[in-house]
């Protein structure tokens, strides 16, 4: 059975979701980074990743993605 439905994601989906993907993908190294930071006693890169101003800036896109991927859901479900 033939139907005229269009399988295919809508590119800004497809841009959000790649999106995502890299930002929790930065966060995991960051995650990464603390814990051999740690292990090694190396404090100058801790205290760069625990600064406030770089937490502020992963917060910042943080929320952009999140409003990136709700106008990306909504515009693919308005097709």
């Amino acid at each position: 059975m033939k139907t005229n439905l269009n399988n295919e994601y809508h590119l800004l989906l497809k841009l959000a979701g790649r999106l995502l993907k890299y930002f929790l993908l930065m966060m995991l190294g960051f995650a990464v980074v603390c814990i051999f930071s740690q292990v090694f006693q190396v404090k100058a890169i801790l205290g760069f990743l625990l600064s406030l101003w770089i937490w502020e800036w992963i917060a910042r896109i943080g929320v952009v993605i999140v409003v990136f991927v709700a106008i990306a859901i909504m515009v693919e479900s308005s097709r």
